[in-house]
């Protein structure tokens, strides 16, 4: 059973500053290498219809992997360091096919 992760989300960043773009360069580096995350992306949010600026978004080949994913700790630590302090708002989905 194939796992989509997303979660969409703001930041408390100056809109296309350079602390807003490390956070989204840290992010892609730290969390794409975690053991079994596949198609990590980073998205930027174009609607005027929502708050919330980017989207990163994951696969995973199992529950197994996405379990695994959630207590690795290198997302620990960016969740404790980066994402707590720096994230203002965020929704998070979790999908499989139906």
């Amino acid at each position: 059973m194939t796992i989509i992760h997303t979660v969409v989300f703001s930041l408390g960043h100056q809109p296309d500053s350079a602390a807003e773009d490390e956070f989204l360069q840290t992010a892609r580096q730290i969390l794409s290498g975690v053991p079994g995350v596949h198609e990590f992306t980073v998205r930027r949010q174009i609607s005027p219809f929502s708050p919330l600026r980017f989207q990163f978004s994951m696969v995973f080949d199992d529950q197994a992997a996405y379990s695994a994913y959630n207590t690795h700790p290198a997302h620990v630590g960016f969740v404790e360091s980066r994402w707590k302090p720096e994230v203002t708002s965020f929704q998070e989905y979790d999908f499989v096919a139906a």
